[in-house]
């Protein structure tokens, strides 16, 4: 488990363990979900609310809380409507023609073919996405395993595409493809392409969202409640934001007077324990008073 969902975990247990001592004070239920397979397709959301995670009874709304590594710890940070950006993964094998690289017009170069069509697509966001919607598309893998003279059969690119429009999303894939085939074509080689579609977008529920901003202003005073921007990260949480009203929060974990102050799936990545403390509160607190309304 990443260490940024342990902590989110470990405050769902504290937050129990409140709640369990509190509940001869409220009236209501109150469903704890944790965070199974977050970082991997199709995600724990999606096959929890397949196996009946939103059913008997189904909840009024669902609240998720997550780290930020840029926020200071003992804060919350929220964020009204579209959050967090939808996530596909990106696949593609690029065949050519391998040989020996003194001998170029032997073979098809998959390098070359495989260099054009990284720095093409990039126009997919740069001249075909609306402005107005906010689009990433980045490669972070390429396998050529040739050597310094030896020209590979094919390459292997991974990336991923990253927007919050359902519509421009299903376009931008059939551009990525028709784009990287046609290149490899023209350039005597082939290329696969397969696109793993992943989350949608998050969409903090306004409702919601504005009654959290208004429990945290309560619980821990308005100096220690930030607006948060868009983000191009992505969240399994999405797939519960689709179903009913949702809304996710940012627990600070951040203390740069003790160093702490990494960004999340680094090798440095750390908190400040005393987010715990916020954390299991907080979640509590969100609860008594949304069973309250």
């Amino acid at each position: 488990m990443p260490a940024d969902t342990t902590y989110t975990s470990l405050s769902l247990l504290g937050t129990a363990k409140i709640l369990n001592g509190m509940k001869q004070q409220f009236s209501g239920s109150i469903r704890l979900i944790f965070q199974p397979s977050e970082e991997k397709f199709p995600g724990g959301a999606f096959m929890m609310i397949n196996e009946g995670a939103l059913k008997n009874p189904e909840p009024a709304n669902i609240i998720a809380q997550h780290v930020l590594s840029s926020l200071d710890v003992g804060k919350i940070g929220v964020h009204s409507g579209k959050y967090m950006a939808s996530t596909d993964e990106i696949y593609l094998t690029v065949k050519g023609k391998g040989g020996h690289g003194a001998t170029p017009e032997l073979n098809i170069d998959s390098v070359v073919i495989a260099a054009h069509i990284i720095i093409a697509l990039q126009q997919i966001v740069s001249r075909n996405a609306s402005p107005t919607i906010p689009t990433v598309l980045s490669f972070g893998k390429i396998t050529a395993n040739g050597r310094t003279n030896i020209i590979p059969d094919e390459v292997i690119i991974e990336g991923t595409i990253r927007t919050f429009d359902e519509k421009w999303r299903a376009e931008a894939h059939q551009k990525i493809t028709k784009m990287a085939q046609s290149i490899a074509e023209g350039m005597g080689g082939s290329c696969n392409v397969f696109i793993d579609n992943g989350y949608p977008y998050l969409i903090n529920n306004e409702a919601l969202t504005n009654r959290i901003q208004t429990y945290a202003i309560d619980y821990l005073g308005k100096e220690n409640v930030e607006q948060l921007d868009l983000r191009m990260a992505a969240e399994d949480f999405a797939y519960y934001s689709q179903q009913i009203p949702a809304s996710l929060y940012r627990l600070g974990i951040r203390n740069e007077s003790k160093g702490i102050v990494a960004n999340a799936h680094t090798s440095t990545f750390d908190v400040d324990e005393q987010c715990l403390e916020t954390g299991m509160g907080f979640m509590a607190w969100i609860a008594i008073n949304e069973l309250n309304q």
